[in-house]
């Protein structure tokens, strides 16, 4: 059978890694819909190749000059714009699986979509479950969907856990996340003040956007990573542990009941964990290199209490805060984030500044548990006010 595949995101680095792995195996997926948010050459060149039925562009600008110029080459591909558009797809009865590698919270409306449909929901979007939460969860069950994680960490804990997910909570000690430490793991916390973006985008280990860049430069990542483990793998934050592994060959760790570690490891190339979300329970050739462990030195382990990490990342702490606190925190947590992140990238803020607008934000937005898809954007639209309206006090 052939798996019909919709990419939402399809030109950022997740969707493009999705593109090369079901390019490998044209006899196993085939792409259904393509979705972006402008850029237009990148979307041409996949339609082309591709030949999805749909294309998705955010932006209605965007999407006229896709179609205008769809026509001009004689493609078949029908291009609608906005954001029901993504959840039609999302949805839609010929579509199998779901890779959802929108960043941020743009995404959760198509993911909640494909949950509702029972789609096999690939998540890369982290956010779906940081916002989302509980609700995400509950419309995962309804509607049937089958929930693979995609993020490299969160793959290799599914990898490690038994299968039977009614077990986990009895037979599992904790989860361990491994993070990389990013590219100012050893840098002097006094002088993250003067960091800039270019430097904050240059990750040592993995190629990957410039939000999701600086969000491992502050390890606000990993922080949303502890929050997306809790919502996906049931376990209580408590048990819930970050540990800093530089070479990145560890992606996660599962310790059992009786201390044994099961851990997944593999080279730093998100074609890997693309692969096994698109043909689970089976496996197929991802076109990563295979790890060579004989050109492996070391591996090495830091806990986050030591080596001044604490100062230096000092957001990851939010994680479990937030998880303690109100249902709906983690989403304002996500916008205020979202919103710290692009006004760094902006230079209107500092990069220690991005701790800091996250906890102003919290400290200023009131909360009422969400009970709805509405409400939780309804709450990502008040933090995301607040957040804005907090800027101009931290840049002067």
């Amino acid at each position: 059978m052939t798996l019909r595949i919709a990419v939402l995101g399809s030109t950022g680095s997740v969707g493009a890694n999705t593109l090369d792995v079901i390019g490998r195996h044209p006899d196993r997926f085939r792409v259904f819909a393509l979705s972006a948010s402008s850029q237009v050459d990148l979307m041409l060149q996949q339609c082309a190749r591709f030949k999805p039925r749909f294309a998705v562009m955010a932006r209605e600008d965007a999407g006229r000059e896709l179609a205008g110029r769809i026509e001009s080459e004689g493609l078949s591909t029908k291009v609608l714009t906005g954001a029901p558009a993504l959840d039609e797809v999302a949805s839609h009865e010929d579509v199998d699986a779901v890779m959802a590698s929108i960043v941020g919270a743009a995404g959760l409306s198509s993911c909640m979509a494909a949950a509702r449909a029972g789609k096999r929901l690939l998540l890369a979007n982290k956010e779906a479950l940081v916002v989302g939460g509980e609700l995400f969860i509950e419309a995962v069950k309804e509607g049937g969907a089958t929930l693979l994680p995609i993020d490299s960490e969160h793959s290799a804990i599914f990898q490690s856990l038994p299968e039977d997910p009614s077990t986990w909570d009895t037979r599992v000690e904790k989860i361990i996340l491994t993070a990389s430490g990013g590219p100012f793991r050893t840098r002097d916390p006094k002088s993250l003040r003067d960091v800039t973006p270019e430097q904050a985008c240059a990750h040592p280990n993995w190629v990957m956007g410039r939000k999701i860049s600086v969000d491992s430069a502050t390890m606000m990542n990993k922080a949303l990573e502890v929050i997306e483990a809790r919502f996906l793998f049931g376990l209580r934050p408590e048990r819930l542990e970050v540990v800093i592994h530089p070479q990145s060959v560890i992606h996660s760790m599962v310790q059992y009941r009786d201390t044994s570690v099961v851990a997944q490891l593999g080279t730093p190339d998100m074609r890997v964990p693309i692969a096994y979300g698109l043909a689970w329970p089976e496996r197929v050739a991802s076109g990563a290199q295979a790890l060579d462990f004989r050109s492996l030195a070391d591996m090495s382990f830091e806990d986050l209490d030591t080596r001044g990490h604490a100062e230096r990342f000092p957001g990851l702490a939010l994680a479990w805060q937030t998880l303690r606190a109100p249902s709906g925190t983690t989403a304002v947590l996500n916008a205020a984030n979202e919103v710290a992140v692009a006004a760094f990238l902006e230079r209107r803020i500092r990069f220690d500044q991005i701790h800091a607008l996250n906890l102003a934000t919290l400290d200023a937005v009131t909360i009422s548990k969400p009970r709805s898809l509405e409400d939780l954007l309804d709450l990502d639209a008040s933090a995301r006010d607040a957040a804005g309206q907090l800027i101009g006090r931290l840049a002067a």
